[in-house]
């Protein structure tokens, strides 16, 4: 059986995306594939590889990768979990079975010390929720 692919996007791929595929990596084992890119990538924040490590979820390997560098592959699921991004991503020339749009608000601009662990934890009840779903 062929791993499925996921996507997540966000603006920066700095925070909520590379949440996404470090909680799915940790989350489903090898049922899948893991990937996240930025339509305006920065590069992973302090406080998001913190919120992970905290929770004991690895980070190694984790980049902010422009969108562009996944253009014409193929993803069983795209999830987006920002509304800029899902402007964005309309013009993406890439393809996938499933589109979801996930609207996270974005860490960055929450003023209270915790916002990326509460961002991790709703991007992690998610995805349970949608890993359910794939059984």
């Amino acid at each position: 059986m062929s791993r499925q692919r996921v996507l997540f996007l966000c603006n920066a791929n700095s925070a909520r995306s590379l949440m996404g595929e470090a909680l799915l990596r940790h989350l489903a084992d090898d049922r899948f594939e893991a990937f996240s890119a930025g339509a305006e990538p920065d590069r992973p924040h302090e406080l998001t590889l913190a919120a992970l490590h905290k929770q004991g979820i690895a980070t190694e390997g984790l980049a902010s990768k422009p969108l562009d560098d996944f253009a014409g592959q193929h993803f069983d699921t795209v999830i987006v979990l920002c509304d800029k991004a899902q402007q964005s991503c309309r013009d993406w020339d890439g393809r996938a079975d499933e589109r979801l749009d996930w609207d996270i608000r974005d860490p960055r601009l929450i003023g209270k010390a915790d916002a990326y662990e509460q961002a991790l934890h709703e991007i992690r009840r998610r995805l349970q929720l949608w890993l359910l779903s794939r059984r």
